[in-house]
């Protein structure tokens, strides 16, 4: 029971029902007020008003005066029957079409029952009716059929009864169905929770296909465990590529330290080993860096400058950067680049990714090759591009292109430690960018497709933080 007390919807339906059973009330109190309160106040009015003129006639003109006006009145036909008793000062009924009335005189207005019998059959009337005592101790009651009021005021007393009883059953009833049934979808969330929390990352929550709330809550939730597991994935892809990567420039490194520490006097040799060290340790140090750089870049720990900027002129620069190494190594270094290419974004972190592109690009050009860096806007987007004519990168392999350390076929000769294009991928991510590998028949086509942001956006930017640009 204390749970269920507990239990947010079924203290909700309680809520509910409270909530209704007021509004019930309210109607009831309205309805009261227009069709009794309202209609019994003009009938005591206007009885008030006869009471007092036949009053007045009886202290002018006398009994007999009083008696015919009864009488008169007594015949009249409208909506409302009248209804009166004169018993004079020694107690006696002078006129009367009251079948009975209370012995004593009572406060100024009285409820009579005034059936009739007739034929068998009782004729049910309610006389509202002011009671008068006059100083010689006669006693007048003059009174007006209430009666539809008075079944009105009945039938509304126990239609209240029966409205707030049912109401209260069926709240209850609704508020255990209620908990019951969000219950065990609540139930069904923590149950996927709790499998999440022991390990199991492929725990999910079900849904009913109903496109209710909790289904929408549970598809989100259903997508927050899988970018979950799958970044639990791309960790443990890391440890072990960072394990496997490390192992042999790590023994190189030790072997190297092994042969020092056993060679004696001979300092040529002794300098060479010790440029092998620095230089392995070096490259431990490229790698430590590289793998830093994208983690600080995927979790948005990288100090962005965000702002408008021309992708155009990032290109440019980038193509003017690496003109040098194209000449050296004859490759020719073509540009395609169009104007007014604003987008909001980091110009550093742009510049790394378009930098790496390039490098690849040129690493994997043979001599009298082409490099082509593009610039365009299409679709409501910027597109940065790099396209080279070398052997180029198998479909299958697309997909893994971005991964740690994966270095494909024929690409193991080539210097570099295949992190990369994993640096591209987290900073078009920081972007909302999309990462495009294409067949560029001969080569690889890589494109950078940016978003154009509109100005609120801008100026959500300029207002981070974390925007130090």
């Amino acid at each position: 029971m204390t749970r269920l007390l507990r239990s947010l919807s079924f203290r909700l339906a309680l809520t509910y029902v409270g909530i209704f059973s007021l509004s019930v009330a309210a109607l009831s109190a309205a309805y009261y007020w227009i069709s009794i309160a309202a209609p019994f106040n003009d009938v005591k009015r206007l009885v008030d008003r006869e009471a007092n003129v036949l009053a007045g006639v009886y202290i002018v003109d006398g009994a007999p005066a009083l008696a015919a006006a009864l009488s008169r009145r007594a015949a009249e036909t409208g909506a409302r029957k009248p209804f009166h008793a004169f018993i004079d000062e020694k107690g006696h009924v002078v006129s009367s079409n009251l079948p009975s009335w209370p012995k004593e005189a009572g406060p100024d207005f009285i409820e009579i029952e005034a059936d009739f019998y007739r034929d068998g059959d009782e004729d049910d009337h309610h006389a509202l009716s002011r009671d008068r005592v006059f100083r010689d101790g006669a006693r007048l009651i003059v009174g007006r059929d209430a009666e539809d009021i008075d079944d009105r005021r009945e039938q509304l007393a126990s239609a209240a009864m029966w409205i707030f009883g049912v109401t209260s059953v069926l709240g209850v009833i609704g508020g255990l169905a209620m908990s019951g049934a969000i219950g065990r979808r609540i139930e069904a969330i923590n149950r996927a929770a709790r499998t999440v929390i022991d390990g199991d990352l492929t725990g999910r929550v079900p849904t009913t296909g109903a496109g209710d709330d909790f289904d929408r809550l549970g598809e989100t939730l259903n997508l927050m465990l899988g970018r979950i597991e799958l970044l639990f994935d791309s960790v443990r892809r890391v440890s072990d590529s960072v394990a496997h990567e490390l192992r042999t420039p790590l023994a190189r490194l030790l072997a190297v330290l092994d042969r020092l520490e056993t060679i004696d006097g001979d300092a040529e040799t002794r300098r060479r080993l010790a440029a092998e060290a620095a230089s392995e340790a070096r490259r431990l140090n490229k790698i430590f860096d590289a793998v830093l750089r994208i983690a600080r870049i995927e979790s948005g720990r990288h100090a962005t400058g965000v702002r408008s900027v021309d992708l155009g002129a990032i290109a440019a620069d980038a193509a003017e950067f690496f003109a040098p190494d194209s000449e050296r190594r004859s490759i020719a270094l073509k540009t395609e680049i169009a104007g007014n290419l604003q987008a909001t974004a980091d110009p550093d972190l742009v510049f790394q990714a378009l930098a790496n592109l390039i490098d690849n690009a040129l690493k994997f050009t043979p001599p009298g090759g082409a490099v082509v860096i593009g610039a365009t806007a299409q679709s409501g987007a910027v597109t940065l591009s790099v396209a080279d004519n070398g052997p180029g990168v198998a479909a299958a392999d697309h997909a893994r292109l971005t991964e740690r350390f994966y270095r494909g076929s024929g690409a193991e000769a080539a210097p570099g430690e295949g992190l990369g294009l994993s640096l591209v991928e987290a900073v078009a991510s920081r972007h909302h960018a999309e990462l495009v590998f294409k067949d560029n028949d001969p080569g690889l086509r890589v494109e950078i497709r940016f978003p154009r942001r509109k100005k609120a956006d801008l100026a959500d930017a300029a207002a981070d933080p974390t925007n130090k640009g």
